[in-house]
């Protein structure tokens, strides 16, 4: 073939690609899009937008954006034209205008790998239905009657463990004890034994792979993740057999103390769907809830008048309950637990286990005399607005009192400054799309924390810290060194 004969078959794709260039300069003339750079073609700012910073700071890369262009700038990150938000009031305006103006929109590879039934990645009426299922079975009720009891027991199992003066990993330790605590309560798997073992190890593989570069090559942390995907849904398929087989018999004692049985018997969703949905709520629930408790032990070990608050507290519970003759904790005194509250509120306020949302605009959207296109990317940064000084008065502190309530001169109780911007305070998400198990999140860290400071002092064994690679992760683990003791 001749260089023109090659020439004229390109010359349609050539003028194509310049005719959707001109098209899409034009459409943004039209808007009055906030400042901001578009970066490298193809590329844009991604690399520099994902480098790993300090977890309690929003990073060099959007200090230098808020900096140059405001708390609302454009750049293109994961392939796409984005609006970046930094600011406090757009976030919140985006999360509650979830599915009229905005909509979920997270990048092709976590649909991959977590599963295009996955709730991260759903939308519409499939995602509220998939939604519906997880609150009915993380209800309020259940909580009480269920959950509270499984996670303490959960919680002193992994405890029992600490060896005096023992050094080992917090972080490692709290992901034991949630993917425990996950696994018997998604599909009644037991700590310890065979299958739990080797479903965890298959577990630890895929999770590299979520947080990795989605490179689906021979060797690499995605490839290996999606392997693991494959052996992960074939062992839930498994479980999920059983369950029907049992039910086909006959039998009525099909096991609805977990969630597997609980969908089989009150949703009809496909085999895929079920499937995708034990995934990602795995995935969810673990992930998420061992980070934060990592972090509150961090947080915690640097500031003793927190610790001293909490012990407090907790005596005064252990008490209350060795006097009436009862173990076990209830949710009376789970309510009790008022400064626990508070530590665990800022602990999630400033260590961000969840950074940024993904969003897309599905109509054009004016904000504060700024355009958003319609089928823009746009990625409200929550971790911007709990770090953000106008919103929380000295922001890189721990300070677990700026969320409790103050009374005023004639005794009515009012929010401290902090508080009073619980509006703009986003830990899990907002609008529509609020996690799910944000209840069970919270009522985890309580119990680890109560059991926690009753029982242990612990320290940290050379230096670490939490970074954001993005997600939020410390590089050595977090080592500590715990030694027993006992405070009633």
């Amino acid at each position: 073939m001749s260089h023109s004969e090659l020439a004229v078959l390109l010359l349609p794709s050539i003028l194509s690609l310049l005719l959707v260039f001109i098209l899409m300069q034009r459409k943004q003339a039209r808007f009055n899009l906030p400042p901001g750079n578009m970066g490298w073609p193809f590329l844009g700012e991604t690399i520099g937008y994902l480098k790993p910073y300090s977890a309690t700071s929003i990073g060099e890369f959007m200090e230098q954006h808020i900096s140059r262009y405001g708390k609302i700038y454009k750049s293109n990150l994961f392939g796409e034209p984005t609006i970046v938000s930094a600011d406090a009031g757009l976030n919140r305006f985006i999360l509650q205008n979830e599915g009229r103006l905005f909509e979920c929109s997270y990048p092709k590879s976590i649909g991959g790998i977590l599963g295009k039934w996955s709730m991260l990645v759903l939308v519409g009426d499939m995602h509220r239905n998939m939604r519906s299922i997880s609150l009915n079975f993380l209800s309020h009720a259940r909580l009480r009657s269920h959950l509270l009891k499984e996670v303490e027991k959960q919680t002193l199992l992994v405890l029992s463990s600490w060896k005096e003066n023992c050094t080992f990993s917090a972080q490692d330790e709290a992901k034991k004890f949630t993917f425990n605590l996950m696994a018997k309560h998604m599909m009644s798997l037991d700590p310890g034994k065979p299958e739990t073992e080797q479903l965890k190890k298959e577990y630890v593989t895929f999770m590299k792979g979520v947080v990795s570069a989605p490179l689906n090559f021979p060797g690499t942390p995605y490839r290996k993740a999606l392997k693991s995907r494959s052996t992960i849904l074939k062992f839930i398929e498994q479980k999920m057999d059983e369950r029907i087989s049992r039910l086909k018999e006959g039998v009525e004692d099909l096991e609805e103390d977990d969630l597997l049985g609980w969908v089989l018997k009150h949703s009809n969703l496909s085999t895929e769907q079920i499937l995708d949905l034990i995934l990602s709520l795995l995935f969810a629930g673990h992930e998420t809830s061992s980070v934060s408790i990592a972090l509150a032990i961090y947080f915690l070990q640097a500031c003793p008048g927190a610790i001293q608050q909490l012990k407090e507290e907790h005596i005064e519970i252990s008490r209350a309950k060795k006097q009436s003759g009862e173990m076990e904790m209830n949710w009376d005194d789970y309510k009790k637990m008022e400064f626990t509250q508070c530590v665990i509120s800022e602990t999630l306020r400033l260590g961000n286990v969840v950074r940024f949302l993904h969003r897309k605009a599905v109509r054009d959207v004016r904000y504060k005399g700024y355009d958003i296109p319609c089928g823009w990317k746009v990625l409200p940064v929550i971790s911007a607005v709990h770090l953000d000084s106008t919103v929380f008065d000295q922001p890189q502190q721990f300070n677990p009192w700026r969320w409790q309530q103050h009374n005023n001169a004639r005794g009515s109780s009012t929010c401290s400054s902090a508080a009073a911007s619980s509006n703009y305070f986003m830990p899990f998400g907002g609008g529509p799309r609020l996690c799910a198990g944000s209840e069970l999140a919270k009522l985890e860290m309580a119990v680890f924390i109560h059991h926690l400071v009753l029982n242990f002092h612990w320290e940290l064994v050379g230096t670490d810290q939490a970074f954001a690679f993005p997600f939020v992760d410390f590089p050595k683990g977090l080592p500590i060194r715990v030694k027993q003791h006992t405070v009633i």
